[in-house]
């Protein structure tokens, strides 16, 4: 699979031919630091000193180069598939082994960096459930009033919590139904394309 880099991509990257690519190793330190804690304005500064090159110029470079291993690191880009993908960007032999190299070495990594920062949400564990039907009541002596009681147990974050959810049978099939044809448009060719593309 090939990363498609947008135009700001590709401008931000355009600054590393000018930095040269010894200067490759120092925004990629600049890049995984900004990954971990943030960005950092005077580490930018220091670099741009170092280097004799202006700040915006290291920013743009740093900001591009976290979104190429980000993102090429998310998908898990094969070696020959990043090569790929930067050759459009009319880099130099070299400059292309650095990034490859950059990448390579921090790919685990930055995969950590970016699965601590994700969300956690809550996971499936169990359900219990429980049929109640009202026959009669002191006003209505012939009735058939059938409710769905549901306690849905959730693992979040190594605690377990308990949902209680309380419906009627129709609202239930209905809400089967609506999964069901959820389901069915997942396994369509079109979201597929989507969910690959996602990942």
């Amino acid at each position: 699979m090939l990363l498609v880099l947008s135009a700001d991509h590709r401008a931000h990257l355009g600054c590393l031919p000018r930095a040269g690519s010894a200067a490759v190793g120092e925004l990629g330190r600049l890049a995984l630091e900004q990954l971990r804690r943030g960005a950092a304005p005077r580490a930018c500064e220091a670099a741009a000193r170092k280097l004799n090159i202006g700040v915006d110029t290291i920013q743009h470079g740093v900001e591009g180069l976290t979104y190429l291993l980000t993102e090429s690191s998310k998908l898990m880009i094969s070696e020959i598939d990043f090569q790929d993908s930067i050759h459009v960007l009319g880099f130099s032999d070299e400059l292309n082994k650095s990034l490859l190299q950059l990448y390579l070495d921090n790919r685990k990594e930055i995969r950590s960096i970016l699965g601590e920062l994700a969300p956690r949400l809550p996971s499936y564990h169990s359900l219990e459930w429980r049929l109640d039907v009202q026959l009669a009541s002191r006003s209505l002596r012939q009735q058939i009033k059938p409710a769905v009681t549901m306690k849905l147990h959730l693992n979040q974050n190594e605690d377990q919590t308990a949902r209680v959810l309380q419906t009627d049978p129709a609202t239930l099939l209905h809400l089967i139904q609506q999964l069901e044809q959820a389901l069915g448009e997942m396994k369509t060719n079109h979201c597929r394309r989507i969910v690959r593309n996602m990942k």
